[in-house]
């Protein structure tokens, strides 16, 4: 294939079909201005030729790092399939549109604690989050309840992905496209 976009889209789909328990998890590591690495999972929430979208806290750590050093790379990886994509690229904030759309189709739930949690900061123990979100629910309803500015999406515009297929005797498949000025340079790698 000569788009990276379509061979992704056929292997989440395929691990989706497959009933791989939320396929869209996916390992997000950043680095931060102190050069340090940090990586952890979350959820691919959308996807197209303009980016691969998750949501977070924008006072979280990994906002943070995003925020000093807009490059990142996502790793999905699928045991039952054997097989991994590995992708990197800049990291920008999605827009506030898509941010409210998204916000608004999850749960109350969910919202409530996306408010109440300073996500990543220090916090004296789990009832602290608990009295937050109790205050949060008296005040508001599944109608008036506001996403608030630090909290939204970010997009990892793609500049490269790694396809991985496990092979037998470790004779794996691997192909890579690199973006270019004139489209996706492919390339078959050594396992």
């Amino acid at each position: 294939m000569e788009n990276p976009i379509n061979q992704f889209n056929n292997w989440l789909e395929t691990a989706f079909e497959e009933g791989i328990k939320e396929a869209n998890t996916m390992v997000l590591s950043t680095v931060s201005e102190l050069g340090k690495p940090s990586a952890r999972m979350v959820f691919l929430k959308g996807h197209s030729s303009k980016g691969l979208l998750f949501f977070t806290n924008y006072n979280s750590r990994k906002a943070k790092d995003i925020m000093s050093n807009h490059h990142a790379s996502l790793l999905f990886y699928w045991k039952e399939l054997e097989r991994q994509i590995r992708i990197e690229g800049i990291v920008r904030k999605a827009s506030a549109e898509e941010s409210d759309t998204y916000f608004h189709s999850r749960s109350f739930e969910s919202n409530l604690s996306a408010i109440a949690s300073p996500q990543s900061a220090v916090i004296p123990d789990r009832n602290f989050l608990l009295n937050r979100i109790a205050l949060i629910r008296k005040e508001n309803t599944i109608e008036t309840l506001r996403r608030p500015l630090y909290w939204g999406g970010f997009k990892l515009i793609p500049e490269y992905f790694e396809f991985w297929q496990a092979g037998e005797g470790r004779l794996h498949d691997r192909v890579s496209y690199t973006l270019k000025d004139d489209g996706w340079e492919v390339n078959v790698l050594a396992p």
